[in-house]
């Protein structure tokens, strides 16, 4: 796997892919315009991992507000599942966040994506109960 920088190239096949990908989320803010905005504000952060091919095999956006890092859309393929990908991105992201200055991350699963709740548990991430999450549209 070659793993780097995600740019505006990578939005057609990430965003494949996380249509694909069971318990994600998406919504308007998973437009192409959305994603790289997200990518301009927080430059070199989010990662990718590319066959040698060059064909898309997991993501991970990553972000901060200058006081705290955040992970969404972190996914593997199918095909490439089991190889330390998924691993592999989290790592560099937050390498990335420290590099930033930013001490702490936080993410969002759905509660009843089980799969990506063990994924994270096993990667040592803390369970938190005692926040609620609110949203709104603006």
């Amino acid at each position: 796997m070659i793993y780097r920088a995600m740019t505006a190239d990578d939005y057609d096949a990430a965003y494949e892919l996380w249509v694909n990908t069971e318990g994600m989320g998406l919504n308007e803010a998973d437009s192409r315009e959305g994603i790289l905005r997200f990518l301009e504000r927080n430059p070199g952060l989010s990662q990718v991992c590319v066959h040698e091919d060059g064909s898309l095999a997991g993501t991970a956006l990553c972000g901060h507000d200058g006081r705290r890092g955040f992970l969404y859309h972190v996914a593997v393929s199918q095909a490439s599942r089991g190889k330390g990908a998924g691993r592999e991105l989290v790592a560099r992201c937050l390498d990335k966040l420290r590099e930033n200055g930013i001490g702490k991350c936080h993410l969002m699963v759905f509660k009843e994506n089980q799969k990506g709740r063990q994924f994270w548990e096993e990667l040592g991430w803390q369970y938190r109960d005692d926040i609620a999450l609110y949203s709104r549209d603006t």
